[in-house]
């Protein structure tokens, strides 16, 4: 039979111990996927500096980069999940809006899909 002490023990155990989570950043060049283990409480911007991921790609700056888990937007002080992988975007190259307005005023039509159709 387990004493309530022993079950808070295990308790207490289990919500001590560290997790893992993936910090990932890529360019068009390179993907970089980093596999980590935080403690309980981690927030998401801890875990980006944890990871040293910025030593490597010096573009990165926490201050302007928006940030995410498994692609959506989050804040960075957002506590960590076991299993989440935190994603940091890079500014976009082009405003798509902007992309959309060039074509059409060069006549050009962005088709659904984005290949040719076919008729069977």
């Amino acid at each position: 039979m387990v004493s309530e002490s022993d079950a808070e023990a295990q308790h207490n155990s289990i919500a001590t111990k560290a997790f893992t989570v993936e910090v990932a950043y890529a360019t068009p060049e390179k993907q970089v996927i980093i596999e980590m283990c935080v403690a309980p409480g981690t927030c998401l911007e801890q875990a980006i500096e944890q990871s040293e991921i910025c030593r490597d790609f010096p573009e990165i700056d926490l201050s302007k980069n928006k940030v995410g888990i498994f692609g959506k937007l989050a804040k960075k002080s957002l506590e960590l999940k076991p299993g989440d992988r935190i994603e940091v975007y890079r500014p976009l190259i082009a405003d798509p809006k902007e992309v959309r307005r060039k074509r059409e005023a060069e006549g050009k039509r962005m088709k659904k899909g984005g290949g040719e159709k076919s008729s069977l």
